[in-house]
This record gives structure tokens, sequence and C-alpha cells, in this order.
């Protein structure tokens, strides 16, 4: 899309469809793209919480239950918009799950939860989405990763190998989606002020609050670039680790660690 194209698709309003919009940044977000004149549809796992928001602008907010998990129910919202308002300007798939381990508290099945919600449920976003995009030639794919899936922190394993896979997917399918005319892109916040930060238990360096990412995060998506940062300035402090040799690195990491008995 050319620049004057994409202008006048800020102006005129776009169709959005985010995905895991009830709470946090993406119930901020649904916000703010209903504000700039945007129509969205707006999913998550329950359906009152949705209703009670599309209350507040009926014809500008489209509630649909959908659980990222479950390929047919995203079908199934999915149809519903489109039969609607027609195939979205862009989808953002924004849902995600979050808990900190330690090694002292191991589990696979954390792992399996994660990779499930966090990776999983955008391969199923963007397949639900994917034939319509490419065939007409046109589209945009926004993916919530994170900031921790640049490298591995301490106590994030299960979160951060999720959010780190999100981002190698987007990186690989970019060329080909560019090539059909779809933009796949990334937005990796930073820590946000939400019910799943709430489980840390340590300082969190440059917190913001939902409000403000999705700030941010509107003003990227009015732009061309494959990642939004939100915030950028703690954004590029840990793009930053991502360029410190192995042995230094894990000197950092050793001094994040707990107490045996914390």
């Amino acid at each position: 899309m050319t620049d004057s194209k994409a202008n006048s698709a800020t102006r005129s309003g776009r169709i959005y469809w985010l995905v895991g919009a009830s709470s946090g940044i993406g119930a901020a977000l649904a916000d703010r793209l209903v504000a700039r004149g945007h129509r969205v549809a707006i999913s998550a796992r329950h359906q009152d919480r949705l209703d009670e928001r599309a209350a507040r602008d009926p014809d500008r907010v489209l509630p649909l239950a959908a659980d990222v998990t479950d390929p047919q129910s995203m079908a199934t919202a999915y149809r519903q918009l489109v039969s609607r308002w027609g195939i979205p300007d862009s989808v953002i798939l924004n849902a995600g799950d979050y808990q900190p381990m330690g090694l002292a508290a191991f589990d696979p099945a954390l792992f399996e939860r994660l990779i499930r919600v966090n990776f999983l449920g955008a391969v199923n976003g963007i397949d639900t989405v994917r034939e319509d995009f490419i065939a007409r030639g046109a589209g945009e794919i926004v993916l919530t990763a994170s900031v921790a899936g640049y490298r591995g922190l301490p106590y994030a394993a299960p979160y951060g190998a999720s959010k780190a896979a999100m981002i190698n997917l987007a990186e690989s399918l970019r060329p080909e989606f560019e090539r059909a005319g779809v933009a796949i892109r990334v937005i990796n916040p930073g820590f946000v002020r939400t019910r799943l930060t709430a489980k840390n238990d340590f300082a969190m360096p440059g917190r913001i609050e939902p409000d403000e990412a999705a700030d941010l995060i509107v003003r990227g998506l009015e732009r061309r670039g494959f990642e939004i940062l939100a915030p950028r300035g703690f954004g590029w402090v840990m793009k930053g680790l991502r360029l410190l040799p192995y042995a230094l690195y894990f000197r950092l990491t050793r001094r994040m660690l707990k107490e045996p008995d914390q």
C-alpha cells in the first residue's frame, strides 16, 4: 500500500479484528482505534465482557467471542465478521497468557499452555485470514509478541520461548506475505501494568499503563514498519542485550536470580 493510500485508509476508517480485546492492552487499543474512527470487531473468550464494551459504541464495535486455541471457534467468529462488515483490513492477534516459572517449579504443562495460547493461537489466527487476505492481495496481520522474546531471561522460560517463536514466525512469513501484498508485523511491548504482569514480584523497569501502550501502538500502526515497540526506550535497551556475548550476558542474568528459598 502506498503512503497516500495508507493515509486515505486512516482518514476514512478501517475495519480491524482485534483478538484478545477484553482487558489490558487489548481493551485500551480497542478504545483508541474506535476514537480514530475505525470499526473494530473485538474477540475474546467471554462474550459478556465483549457485549459490555460494544454497548458503548454499537455502530463501531462488533463483539465476537472466540478462543484462539480452537481453530473452529476462530473460523466461526471470522465468518460472522465477514458477513457483517466484510473482510477486515487488519487483524491484531493480541491474545496472550503468562506465568513466571523457576527451575524448582519446572512444569511441562505450563510450557504447553503458553505455547498453545501465545504461539499456536497466533498460528490459528493467521490461518483464519490467510486465504482471504492473499486472494485480495491486501491486508495486515499484527502479532503481539514481547521484548521478552529477544533473549532468554530467568523465570520466564515458558513465556519467553512462546514470544521468541512468535517473532521468528513473523520474520519467516513476512517475505511471502509481502510478495502477496499482505503485511505481517509485530508489536513488542515491554512491561505494561496488566493482570498478567501483576504476577511478577520484581521491579519492572520502564513499566507503562495500558493506555500509554495503546497510544504508542496506534501510532505505530499508522506507520509502515515491521516492529512496534511500546515503550520504545525500554525496547531499545532490550534490543541492546541481543548484542552482548554469551559470557557477559549470562553474568548479567545471574544477578537476576533470587535466593533459593524465595
